[in-house]
């Protein structure tokens, strides 16, 4: 498990490009047959990836002195790939591309496992500290409700934006109260519509948790450029197909794109209140 600290406003104003992509950037994120993930001190979120090609079993690692990986902790898995499977404690769950899962505290043996491994899944994960144990819950977009799976209902799926302002985008919310309860996780994925570019623009901040992005179905010759920093001090971060990014509490997080592309929303702190945030008028903004 990678490890990274928290960094300062006032010195991230004075870093390279190079030491912006070291502090806030996460690539390589999904490597066949391996998980990988990076434990943030940014409110301790732990952003990471399975891709079995043959079952994989998660673990807690030296990193988090815990007998097992969610101890103390909850977690959020949403699939990119092929269809795949998670078995938790003995039960398993099927998880299509695009399908979530909230797997709540106290869930001691992880297996992650791919239907194809010419096609594997690529899960997705977002974990933070808990203090109860909430239902394990598998979420789906679209499908047929069953025991135990919530379906994301249009309430939850929210067209914003116009053509016309280059952000035409639907944001889906996964996990989130009212819901699927977390103790702190709140988790989604927002899906630019075709001759759209721009996400979260106007921008804003919110101090009261902090947040990840991974941008995907980004085509190879296609990147996003990723602006973050104090609304006063902005800088920005080119990013890649299947990339990830960290964005502390006092940055704005937002996006453009050489096309259309999807990504996934991760926030963890004291609020999970998603309308609160703090916005940054346009010509605010240096």
């Amino acid at each position: 498990m990678e490890l990274r600290t928290a960094a300062s406003p006032k010195d991230v104003k004075y870093y390279t490009t190079e030491k912006l992509r070291e502090e806030f950037l996460i690539q390589n994120l999904f490597v066949p047959g391996k998980i990988k993930l990076v434990y943030s001190h940014i409110d301790r979120i732990i952003t990471g990836a399975a891709v079995p090609v043959s079952p994989i079993a998660l673990t807690a690692g030296n990193e988090l002195r815990a007998e097992y990986f969610l101890q103390r902790r909850e977690m959020g898995v949403i699939n990119i790939g092929g269809t795949g499977t998670i078995s938790i404690d003995g039960k398993v769950y099927t998880l299509a591309c695009k399908d979530g899962i909230y797997i709540g505290m106290g869930a001691k043996d992880i297996v992650f496992s791919s239907a194809d491994e010419k096609n594997p899944a690529k899960f997705y994960i977002n974990s933070a500290p808990a203090h109860k144990a909430y239902p394990t819950v598998l979420i789906k977009p679209e499908g047929e409700a069953a025991g135990g799976v919530v379906i994301i209902k249009d309430a939850n799926k929210v067209e914003l934006g116009s053509l016309e302002a280059s952000n035409h985008r639907t944001i889906c919310k996964y996990i989130l109260p009212g819901q699927v309860e977390s103790c702190q996780l709140v988790m989604g994925m927002t899906k630019l519509e075709p001759g759209s570019v721009w996400n979260t623009m106007p921008s804003h901040t919110h101090d009261r948790r902090m947040e990840v992005y991974l941008y995907f179905d980004i085509p190879e010759d296609a990147l996003v450029m990723h602006y973050m920093g104090e609304p006063t001090e902005t800088r920005h971060i080119v990013i890649r197909n299947e990339e990830a990014v960290i964005s502390p509490s006092w940055s704005i997080h937002s996006g453009c794109g050489t096309q259309a592309y999807t990504f996934i929303w991760g926030m963890v702190g004291e609020n999970q209140d998603f309308d609160d945030m703090d916005a940054v008028g346009m010509k605010d903004l240096r």
